[in-house]
């Protein structure tokens, strides 16, 4: 009898992964590695991944405990580091490091242990100077800079954008631009020169000028860019609207469509999400992953959306909410755009904080004024997308492969009961391509992706200039935040001698 039962017990352990310490993550076979490895990548918030393998060299593939790693980031020969350190558990087997630094280092030594034991090829440490966001030490080479970040050679999307621009003339673009759409849109003319920023506003609505200021300060500490003149849309509509055979003159915007011939940037919602990361903004690429709710079993199986009334699809959504509760779980949280309509499709129901969207298997993108820019985030969760087909794109989706992705649904909402029943019948295949997008957004869609994306198009931009880029009358110098507590010193910046 009691070798039966200690044949049972055997069993069960062997069954549960127990025996041969399959949930248990090796020190030495564990995986390190990411782009706050390197000394050369600087972002706003550098950030690393951990992969826990078990000591048979298995990816463990759910979560060994969120305090498992324990990681400490010290400048060797400081009393004090002023490094803040987060260290995320992505429920998955792995996990990111973040860590935003508030001065800069000679050198940076990265400890990652796992109960007083080393992790992979811990300690590393980054040999310097190590600098932190706000020093001004931008590299002369931009090529290196490329190579350093592991930009790649080219971006189709940039490509298909300049395509309709055979050169820009500076000169013409100003008179031009200006006069067609300084009075009617909300624009800031740019010029970079000698890698500093200039600017002039055009509109009554230029708030949103802070975004694209901010990336610009914070490209040209980090890299020199090249000198150049261009045009920013700050509205939600793209503006370039006349077809490839008329005069078409150059428009950055956030959103693009298939009816304009603007010049597509990453959102300013992703971009801020990049650069205030650890900072004053909680919903970011790297927050998420760490936020996607219960494991994919666990989850609601209801398709979930919340948001304003601001496209009539929206107002049919609900409608169709309504019907099939059992389906889909949708509701307005503020009433702008159809406020007429608000007593059909009310009442109003409470801000769902974004995270808590990931208790729901299935997520519905659909379109606002244009694109809806909470797609990244949809992406980076652990639920499937259904996302709407749309004329409207940010600067990634022609990235994206629908049934690969996501899980399309036409424009009009025709399909869409259709196609929620189609994951809910076919789970492994919804799970793998929620699977997937997430993949897509963890390797396309951070910080130094849209580093890269920004440096690449404005010097693909550069290239087709076929005047001098001007500072013009009426610019004023957009200056470098100051940082009078921790200055930095450049190594790059050549020392005057003394007289």
């Amino acid at each position: 009898m009691c070798d039966l039962w200690l044949l049972c017990t055997l069993v069960v352990f062997a069954l549960s992964g127990i025996s041969n310490g399959s949930n248990i993550p090796s020190a030495v076979k564990s995986l390190v590695w990411g782009a706050g490895l390197e000394p050369n990548i600087v972002l706003p918030a550098r950030y690393f991944f951990i992969q826990a393998v078990d000591n048979s060299g298995q990816n463990l593939t759910s979560s060994p405990g969120e305090s498992t790693f324990q990681v400490k980031i010290v400048a060797p020969g400081e009393e004090f580091s002023r490094i803040w350190v987060q260290v995320l558990d992505r429920k998955d087997g792995s996990f990111v490091v973040r860590y935003r630094m508030y001065a800069s280092y000679p050198n940076l030594q990265i400890d990652v242990q796992l109960q007083d034991k080393h992790v992979a090829k811990s300690p590393y440490t980054l040999t310097g100077p190590v600098y932190h966001e706000n020093c001004e030490c931008p590299e002369d080479d931009s090529a290196k800079w490329l190579e350093h970040m592991h930009c790649p050679p080219s971006i189709p999307q940039i490509l298909r954008d300049l395509a309709f621009f055979q050169t820009i003339d500076p000169d013409k673009i100003v008179k031009e631009i200006t006069k067609r759409f300084g009075q009617r849109q909300s624009l800031c003319h740019y010029t970079i020169k000698d890698n500093q920023v200039y600017i002039k506003t055009h509109g009554e609505h230029v708030g949103f000028r802070i975004f694209m200021d901010a990336l610009l300060l914070s490209l040209t500490r980090k890299v020199k860019l090249p000198d150049l003149e261009f045009f920013v849309n700050l509205g939600d509509w793209p503006l370039e609207k006349r077809k490839p055979t008329e005069k078409l003159h150059p428009i950055l915007s956030w959103c693009g469509s298939n009816e304009t011939r603007d010049i597509v940037m990453p959102t300013y919602d992703l971009t801020e999400s990049v650069l205030e990361s650890m900072g004053r903004v909680s919903l970011d690429m790297i927050s998420v992953q760490a936020n996607t709710g219960p494991v994919w079993e666990d989850k609601n199986s209801t398709a979930f959306w919340r948001g304003r009334d601001s496209r009539r699809e929206r107002l049919e959504l609900v409608k169709l909410a309504r019907k099939h509760p059992d389906l889909i779980d949708a509701a307005f949280t503020n009433f702008f755009f159809f406020k007429h309509n608000e007593s059909l499709y009310g009442p109003l129901v409470k801000h769902v904080s974004f995270f808590d969207f990931f208790k729901y298997k299935y997520q519905i993108n659909i379109d606002g004024t244009v694109a809806a820019y909470r797609l990244p985030y949809l992406l980076a969760g652990d639920s499937v997308v259904l996302k709407q087909d749309s004329v409207y794109y940010e600067h990634f989706y022609n990235d994206l492969k629908p049934w690969e992705h996501y899980v399309p649904f036409k424009r009009d909402l025709s399909d869409l009961l259709e196609k929620i029943q189609w994951v809910k019948n076919h789970d492994v295949e919804a799970k793998k391509i929620a699977k997937a997008g997430q993949e897509f957004a963890r390797n396309s869609l951070m910080g130094d992706n849209i580093f890269c994306y920004y440096v690449k198009l404005f010097q693909e931009y550069a290239n087709l200039q076929v005047g001098e880029p001007k500072i013009r009358e009426g610019m004023e110098l957009v200056e470098q935040p100051k940082d009078d507590l921790f200055p930095c010193t450049c190594h790059r910046k050549k020392v005057k001698d003394e007289l």
